[in-house]
């Protein structure tokens, strides 16, 4: 017997797990493309490399190895080529550009050279040159105000607005040739007035519709608009409506008509209340506006309209879900109704090919042709126990329904009480899923703590994603009280169960969960530790240091000044004095969706209460952590304080791990 069969992934497996996304599939529905991400132990980066799948030779290769990666594939309309987004140039200035390759592998060619980068494009319908959004330029005005007086930065007045190209191609010679033989360039958007966010093309390419915001200022993301620009004359059509918009746009077979993703009431309702999304249909011809998924009660996402309808994706509490939509509001299934969660998905223009990322209960996701799967990434098992997760439910104190995801150990004995961890997503609106991933989890190691002897539960406590707008609103005015309940009801139920013991019960998570393990660390007294990862500690201070203070208006309902006492009863550090839970505090030292001071003075108040705790800050991390090694450390440092204050081991090493 292999010495590894009867151990679980380490956290250096964990971090390994690859990452697939930028699912694209050719409109001749022969092959398909997709972007897997790998942690590289050497070089300590995360590199992204295309892969190509093709049908007639039946096997699936790298496009891009080594040194240089790619992003964004996208199969050219005739599926005899491949763009994609490409890293170029030395340090600050590698900026990605515009590549196109053909299958032979014996022509590159480098489309774009634009000094501020690439985000995003598309083909042009007919293959004949692409759009896409860039940066502005840095105005030449600021440029000479630094010359004179070094730099500085005017708060909400000044930014690089993305703007909308077509860069025309002239020369379909496939020899690798200067992009500025080849090529011309149009701006099509005015860098001064709109921030393109998501846009899309008419079959015949003369109209582009975009989404824009005034300036790429998160908090500007309230105030998007839509957008018909035509490609010839450059009009703009601005469509009318009073709806928050959501990040999906799509033109019809026909170009007659667009579906879009808003808000189902009315933007003012959204200053102050949280908002559930729906799809909108704006004809073109008639102005009308038409919302064909009235009872649909779930957050619908559209990816393409086909000849066969429009392709969508919602989430149905721990499944993703894709399906057709007819004009009429008629869905029919195109995935599994249960059990499935689809991350990504593509679709050719008739409708009837698909290309998608799919995992399974206890699985991590692959990459399927129609119905073939042609990856085989849970290979990375092989050999190894593996932890079993289920969905679980249970009655919170005010008898709301909770669901959570359930992770024991393979050898799991339903007569013995064990240690219980709390793992709290992120959001508040999304949701813990029984699936395997390194993209939903990379800083709690939950095979090393089955591993260790603990089970695991990830509760989708109210305001979780995928279990219908009222369950998405019921944390308004109620965050961290209502959380809590949530919580505590889920240890209880195990507890009755007969699976855990009520005296080992440790509690963490990153962001919105690093707040609800704060508050529940804080506000009870039924934990034997906790972890709040970039946290939120207190509201009020929160609302004046994080980049969108609209966020807590919607869930709180006005500002700190106008209601402080909503401020107050929702913040942790008002229930300071209370504390006596030992608590690891990890924060990334550039988050700016949440700063640090949140957890600086979850600290000094954990000290000044004499409560046992740790505060590390990663230098350099934003919200998520680029190098493989920080991850590391975030793991094995969670990984060691509850094994640390719940199973007694040693924490002697825990400095220098």
């Amino acid at each position: 017997m292999n010495q590894y069969e009867n151990t679980y992934l380490t956290i250096e497996d964990l971090i390994s797990f690859p990452t697939l996304s930028g699912i694209h599939i050719s409109d001749d529905g022969k092959n398909a493309a997709f972007v897997k991400r790998t942690a590289d132990w050497e070089e300590n980066t995360y590199p992204n490399h295309i892969w190509i799948y093709e049908k007639d030779k039946g096997e699936c290769y790298a496009l891009t190895t080594s040194d240089i990666e790619g992003s964004s594939p996208l199969w050219s309309p005739d599926s005899r080529q491949i763009a994609y987004l490409r890293s170029v140039g030395d340090g600050d200035e590698k900026k990605n550009q515009i590549f196109v390759e053909s299958l032979d592998g014996h022509s590159s060619l480098q489309m774009t050279d634009k000094k501020e980068g690439v985000s995003q494009f598309k083909w042009e319908p007919a293959g004949k040159g692409f759009y896409y959004v860039a940066p502005s330029k840095e105005p030449e005005e600021i440029k000479k105000r630094k010359e004179i007086y070094g730099d500085f930065h005017h708060i909400g007045k000044e930014y690089q607005n993305h703007s909308l190209y077509y860069i025309e191609i002239n020369d379909s010679s496939s020899e690798c040739q200067e992009k500025t033989e080849r090529s011309i360039t149009y701006q099509l958007t005015d860098d001064k007035d709109f921030h393109i966010s998501e846009f899309d093309i008419s079959r015949d390419g003369e109209k582009v519709v975009f989404m824009a915001t005034p300036s790429p200022d998160a908090e500007d993301d309230q105030n998007k608009d839509l957008y018909i620009l035509d490609r010839k004359s450059r009009k703009l059509h601005k469509v009318n409506g009073n709806k928050l918009l959501g990040g999906s746009v799509c033109f019809s077979p026909h170009g007659t008509k667009i579906v879009y993703t808003a808000s189902i009431k009315e933007k003012a309702h959204y200053k102050t209340h949280i908002r559930g999304n729906t799809l909108v249909i704006y004809d073109l011809i008639s102005g009308e506006h038409i919302q064909p998924l009235t009872d649909f009660d779930s957050t619908v996402m559209p990816i393409r309209w086909t000849a066969k309808g429009i392709l969508i994706k919602w989430q149905d509490k721990t499944n993703c879900l894709i399906g057709l939509l007819s004009e009429d509001g008629k869905v029919s299934m195109v995935s599994e109704t249960k059990d499935c969660f689809i991350q990504d998905v593509s679709i050719t223009e008739n409708g009837e090919h698909l290309a998608y990322s799919k995992a399974t209960p206890n699985e991590t996701f692959e990459v399927y042709l129609d119905d073939k799967r042609i990856t085989n990434e849970n290979h990375m098992f092989k050999g190894k126990l593996k932890s079993n997760r289920e969905v679980i439910s249970w009655k919170s104190s005010d008898d709301l329904e909770i669901e959570g995801v359930l992770s024991t150990p393979a050898d799991f004995d339903p007569h013995k009480r064990y240690p219980l961890l709390l793992l709290i997503h992120g959001g508040p609106g999304w949701a813990s899923f029984p699936i395997h991933s390194g993209c939903f989890n990379d800083k709690y190691p939950v095979e090393q703590f089955i591993e260790k002897g603990f089970i695991v539960l990830e509760p989708n406590y109210r305001g979780s994603s995928g279990y219908g707008n009222d369950f998405l609103k019921a944390n308004y005015r109620n965050l961290g009280i209502g959380d809590c309940q949530d919580v505590i009801s889920g240890v209880d139920a195990l507890a009755e169960r007969g699976m855990v013991d009520k005296d080992r019960v440790g509690v963490m998570g990153w962001s919105q969960g690093g707040f609800i393990s704060a508050f529940c660390s804080i506000y009870s007294d039924r934990f034997k530790a906790a972890s709040v990862g970039g946290g939120i500690t207190n509201w009020r201070n929160h609302y004046v240091n994080t980049d969108i203070p609209s966020f807590i208006k919607m869930y709180l309902g006005d500002t700190p000044w106008n209601d402080p006492e909503i401020y107050a009863k929702t913040s942790p550090m008002t229930y300071i004095q209370s504390a006596c839970t030992p608590t690891l505090i990890q924060h990334g030292e550039k988050d700016a969706r949440v700063p640090t001071p949140n957890s600086y003075e979850l600290h000094q108040g954990l000290k000044d209460m004499e409560v046992d705790t740790e505060l590390i800050i990663f230098k350099g991390m934003a919200y998520s952590a680029d190098q493989p090694t920080t991850n590391a450390a975030i793991m094995k440092q969670n990984l060691m304080w509850f094994s640390h204050y719940i199973l007694g081991e040693s924490m002697k090493d825990f400095r220098v791990l």
